[in-house]
Parts: C-alpha cells; structure tokens; sequence
C-alpha cells in the first residue's frame, strides 16, 4: 500500500469521526479499531471528550483498547488534567477498561471524589479495577467518603464499586453505619445489605435501610 492510500484513508477516517451522522462516527471508529493504527490515537481520545453519543463513545473506547497500552495510556493519564469533565470521565473508563495497572497512581483522591458525578464514578470503577493487591483498604476508606452522595443511580455505583472490593471494605463499612449524616448511614447500611443478599436489589435494600435508620438501630439480624 503506498503512503499516498495511506494518508487518504486517514483523512477519511478523520472525517468519518468528525461526521454529523452517529452512524457513521461509529462505523469509523469501528473500522479504525479493527485496523489499528498509532497515528489514530490522539484522534481517538481527542473524540472521546467530545462524543455526544454514549455507543460512538463506547466504540470508541474500544478501539482504544485496540492499541498498544505502552502507545495509550501516557496519552490518557494526561486527559485525567483536562478541565472538561467528559474528557476525564471518558479516559477513566476507557483505561478501567484497558486494565493497565500503571495507571493506578494518576486515580487521585481528587477524581474519587470530583464534582462532576460522572467523573467520580469512572473513577470508582476504574480505582477498582487498577487498584494493586493490598491497597484496597485505603481505596474502601476514600470510597466511604462518598457515601450518601447523589440519587440511587449514583449510589448504587458507589455501593458495586464497594463490593468489588470484597471484605476489606467491612470495617470501613461498619464505621459509616454509625456516622452522623443519615444519609450516609442509609448508604452504608443499603451497601452491607446488597452485599449480603444481591438478589434483593438495591431499591429494596435503600428501603430497608432506611426503616433501620428511622428506627435509630444498626444491629444485623443472626
């Protein structure tokens, strides 16, 4: 294939990700991860923070995972900066997804706990998926500082990210059953029972909950 073909296909896919149709911003992201080629790659995340539709945006999340991590990740950890949410929502996800645990230490204190609800729980679910063995105590702790935060959908993403971390998270757990803010003793309480009995559902398990918490007692049933 001579460079003339090559550079043609490159600005065709550029323009393809650029197309005002979702259609086909999606086949090309498709197309350009079933191909791989580094010089996609900042096209890709620079897509990402933008993307107003949630499929391209998955696509085009895995044609980031399509590539060499050694290639993606640096480029990601510097979107994590970016002051449009999106941006660092996005490169979160996509590097939870990608699974490389030199990311870990860019998953600051600051994302699990930033402003933009969407950003946070990427992060969440990226701290998860990075975090190394035996640090996942001090992940729980920093997590446990977000409970009560947000409507159900945002708390049931706390409550997974919490359970995905087994265990370790109990004693942290235990304690935010006996804090101040009733909200956060609900979460708490909501969380330990979904971890108990899944199946339940977490509508269930906030109601129940909050009936514990109205009646001023955190005591678990033998």
């Amino acid at each position: 294939m001579t460079m003339q073909k090559l550079d043609t296909d490159m600005i065709r896919a550029f323009q393809g990700l650029e197309d005002s149709r979702s259609s086909v911003r999606l086949r090309t992201a498709m197309a350009v991860g079933t191909t791989p080629d580094p010089r996609f790659i900042d096209k890709l995340i620079e897509r990402c923070a933008i993307e107003p539709e949630f499929h391209v945006r998955e696509m085009l999340t895995w044609a980031l995972t399509r590539h060499s991590a050694s290639m993606t990740v640096p480029e990601l950890l510097k979107e994590l900066r970016s002051e449009r949410a999106q941006a660092r929502s996005q490169a979160l996800h996509t590097l939870s997804k990608i699974g490389d645990r030199q990311a870990w230490p860019a998953i600051t204190r600051e994302l699990l706990s930033d402003a933009d609800d969407e950003v946070a729980r990427s992060a969440w679910r990226a701290a998860v998926a990075l975090v190394p063995e035996g640090e996942e105590p001090e992940l729980a702790a920093v997590l446990s500082t977000q409970l009560g935060r947000g409507e159900r959908e945002m708390q049931l993403s706390l409550s997974r990210a919490l359970i995905a971390l087994g265990e370790v998270m109990m004693p942290t757990l235990r304690a935010a059953m006996t804090d101040l803010d009733p909200r956060v003793r609900t979460h708490a309480i909501a969380t330990e029972r979904l971890l108990r009995d899944p199946d339940a559902g977490f509508e269930f398990a906030i109601e129940e909950a909050k009936r514990v918490v109205a009646l001023g007692s955190t005591s678990q049933e033998e």
